[in-house]
């Protein structure tokens, strides 16, 4: 039986299990959507790496605005890695990064960010702060 989220209470996903047992079939696969799998899409987290080395290296090259637009378009696409954040961060606030790092000032700047996302979400996803 193949299916994420089997669960008792789904009429199909109940008499899938009883062909089963009773060798009625040899697969059942569910196709309904009961649990949409969460987070990213392994070409999200592809995109969002190449999107992401693709910054560092306008950043090498002093490209701010560009490696700033590839490093959002990385975060769109995998919001969870905390390192795309700190560099995005690190451009539009260098104060905040020398002479020394302002931690409280970036587990505060994370928690904006993310009441931002959360609030600005819908059927495309969410929009992260700082882009256009």
């Amino acid at each position: 039986m193949i299916k994420q989220g089997f669960h008792v209470s789904n009429d199909a996903h109940i008499l899938g299990l009883q062909k089963l047992i009773n060798n009625e079939v040899e697969t059942v696969v569910l196709d309904d959507a009961y649990f949409e799998p969460k987070g990213p899409s392994k070409l999200e987290l592809e995109l969002s790496n190449v999107k992401f080395k693709l910054g560092l290296e306008y950043l090498k090259q002093e490209r701010k605005e560009v490696a700033l637009r590839e490093l959002d378009e990385a975060l769109h696409y995998n919001p969870d890695i905390f390192l795309i954040r700190k560099q995005r961060w690190f451009i539009r606030y260098p104060e905040k990064f020398t002479p020394t790092i302002d931690i409280e000032w970036q587990q505060e700047q994370l928690q904006k960010e993310k009441l931002a996302e959360a609030d600005d979400c819908g059927t495309e996803g969410c929009k992260i702060p700082g882009t256009k």
